[in-house]
Order: C-alpha cells, then sequence, then structure tokens
C-alpha cells in the first residue's frame, strides 16, 4: 500500500513541477486508483502486485469510499452555502443606482481624504461605467484596481481561457481556474475582491458588428489588447461612440500608455500609428517574452489614468505617451501630435 501512496505522491509532485493543473493530477491519481483496484479484482490471492500493493482489495474500496464521501460533503456544503449567501444578497436591501451601500465608505475612506477625489470624485466612480478589453497581461491589473477602486460598472471582453503560461503575468487569474473562460476567471476575482460593483463578462472576440454597440453603453475603454487589427479596431468605435480610450502596449522590457480622445482636440491610437508595423518588428509576447511584472506596472498605470479621467482629477496622458524602460529603470513622455489627415479622427472637432 505504501508504494500506491508514493506512487501517487510522485505523479503529484511531477505534474506540480510541469505545470500540470491539479484537476489533471488529480485524474492520474484517480487513474493510479482504478488501476490498482483492477489489478486486486483481476490477479488471485498471494500474487506479488497484489501482496505489494496492500494485499486486499478491501482497503482500497473503504479508502475510496472515504474519498467518495468526502467529496460528496465538499461540494454539498459548497451547495448549501452558494443558496445561503444567493438568499442573503436578495433579501439585501439593494441601494438605489448610484448611490452607496452601507460599508462602501469605508472601503473607499482612503480615497475620499485624497483633495483630489473626495467623495464627489468617489460618487464619480462608483456611476462609471468601464469597458475593458483583453483579461490579460495587462487586463488583470486594470481590472483588480478599478474594481477595488469602486468603479460600479466594468465590462470585460476575451474570446481566451486561461492557461499555465499566462500565470507568470496575468495577476487576475489562478492555477484552479485553468481551463476557465478568462473573462469568467476575470469577475470571480473581481467580485471577490469588491461585491460592490457589477461585472459584465463578454466571452467572445471584439468584431466589427458588434464593437461601436457594445462601447455605446461605457464612459470609458481600456485597450489591454496584444494585435494591432483589434487595436485599430477599438480606436474606430471609441472615436465614433466619443468615447476616451487609454491605451497600453508592451514589449519584452518596455511599456507604454497614453489617453487617446479626439473628442477634446487630442490625437486618436491612428494618428500615432497609421499602419501596423511588419510582424517580424512587432513579435507577440508568446514570440518575443515579456518580464512578469511589466503588465501590472503598466496595466496599473492605465487604471490610475481611468480614474483621473472619470473623476476628473489632474492631468491625463492625452496628447502624451508615458513610455517605461524596465531594464533600466528609466521613464520618459514623448508629445503625441494630431493628424489632419487621420483617416479615423482627421475630419473630428
Amino acid at each position: 500500500m505504501l508504494l500506491v501512496l508514493g506512487l501517487a505522491a510522485l505523479l503529484w509532485g511531477v505534474g506540480h513541477l510541469m505545470g500540470a493543473p491539479k484537476q489533471a493530477r488529480l485524474y492520474m491519481i484517480g487513474l493510479l486508483y482504478v488501476a490498482v483496484l483492477a489489478l486486486h479484482l483481476a490477479l488471485p490471492f498471494g500474487h506479488p502486485l497484489r501482496m505489494a500493493t496492500g494485499e486486499s482489495a478491501a482497503l482500497w474500496l473503504i479508502l475510496g469510499g472515504f474519498v467518495a464521501l468526502f467529496l460528496a460533503y465538499r461540494t454539498g456544503l459548497r451547495h448549501l452555502r452558494g443558496r445561503a449567501e444567493a438568499r442573503e444578497a436578495q433579501s439585501a436591501p439593494e441601494p438605489p443606482p448610484g448611490q452607496f451601500a452601507s460599508g462602501e465608505l469605508d472601503r473607499y475612506a482612503r480615497h475620499i481624504v485624497l483633495r483630489e477625489l473626495g467623495g464627489p470624485g468617489q460618487k464619480k466612480l462608483k456611476q462609471a461605467r468601464v469597458l475593458v478589453i483583453g483579461a490579460g497581461g495587462l487586463g488583470s491589473p486594470a481590472l483588480l484596481y478599478l474594481a477595488a477602486a469602486g468603479v460600479g460598472t466594468i465590462g470585460v471582453i476575451d474570446d481566451d481561457v486561461v492557461d499555465s503560461g499566462n500565470l507568470q503575468r496575468q495577476v487576475i487569474h489562478r492555477d484552479a481556474r485553468i481551463g476557465m473562460p478568462k473573462v469568467f476567471s476575470a469577475e470571480a476575482a473581481m467580485k471577490e475582491l469588491n461585491p460592490f460593483i457589477a461585472v459584465r463578462p463578454y466571452k467572445r472576440r471584439l468584431s466589427d458588428d458588434i464593437a461601436q454597440d457594445l462601447l455605446s453603453d461605457y464612459d470609458l475603454v481600456l485597450d489591454g489588447t496584444d494585435n494591432f487589427d483589434t487595436r485599430y479596431l477599438v480606436n474606430r468605435s471609441a472615436v465614433a461612440r466619443g468615447i476616451p480610450l487609454v491605451s497600453g502596449a508592451l514589449s519584452q522590457w518596455e511599456g507604454q500608455l497614453s489617453v487617446f480622445d479626439p473628442g477634446t482636440n487630442g490625437p486618436c491610437y491612428q494618428c500615432i500609428f497609421p499602419q501596423a508595423p511588419a510582424p517580424e518588428l512587432a513579435p507577440s509576447c508568446a514570440e518575443a517574452g515579456v518580464l512578469g511584472p511589466l503588465p501590472g506596472v503598466i496595466g496599473a498605470m492605465m487604471a490610475v489614468e481611468a480614474v483621473k479621467q472619470i473623476a476628473g482629477a489632474g492631468q491625463v496622458l492625452r496628447g502624451e505617451m508615458l513610455i517605461y524602460d524596465a531594464l533600466w529603470g528609466e521613464t520618459r513622455k514623448i508629445t503625441l501630435k494630431r493628424r489632419d489627415d487621420c483617416p479615423v479622427c482627421g475630419q473630428a472637432g
């Protein structure tokens, strides 16, 4: 019996080192259990394999029964807890739209004492509707900080699922959620962090046929995508709807950030990047690599710009681009100019 338990521990340890999800490791141990049980039922008593794996099938049946009871108890407990929480949520009085529920003012106390935000700024955050494109490296910290800041309604659109290779930088996701759609993983994390917000997950790719209608439901959009086609689409839709766009981008050790808002005479994204670069000049993170904490830095800055834009605090990075070089610990700003011949915003304003 000790041999089998040792093999189970070995499978768990090797799976952990290889980055296999917990569910896959549990499946492997379950297969080992079934194989051992089959050996005991098929081989005659006294066979060396039976003797080496516990002699009798009864021990393994009893152990399997205890495990099954434990899992059934755990599942039932989760079900009962979920029902109790649902009943509690239904019975709790809903505050009027845009108003604070009991306990929220304490949660946002550090915001409220800031002169540039205060109670009015926090109320604007509560009433704001922000859409985040992508729940990956940039979207992860941005979503968490927007939720923590008390942005009332947060939409997130992404068609991908959580993969073990994401966890090096996409901090909103967890190992236990590998295989789950990113938008639902992000929703769970955001609601755990702040149950007073509304999260709208869209499990699909942003496309031309839905972009403008989707953006029309929001006051501000954050673009955390990693491909130029989507960036251009988000930019066109934001300009068409007159919605400010907070845009971030990453490459290996460097990140950049800007706010594009032609409605206030600033440039749009396509003013600065008229054409997508050749693929070999702008490889993806999967091809070129990216420093794990870097998306956290830029994504958090995107959330800062969003909070400033919503609350009217300070000066957002409109008409400017902030570039951060993590390898050398340097930041610099460059001025961005609008192009009169821009096909997206050249005739606006």
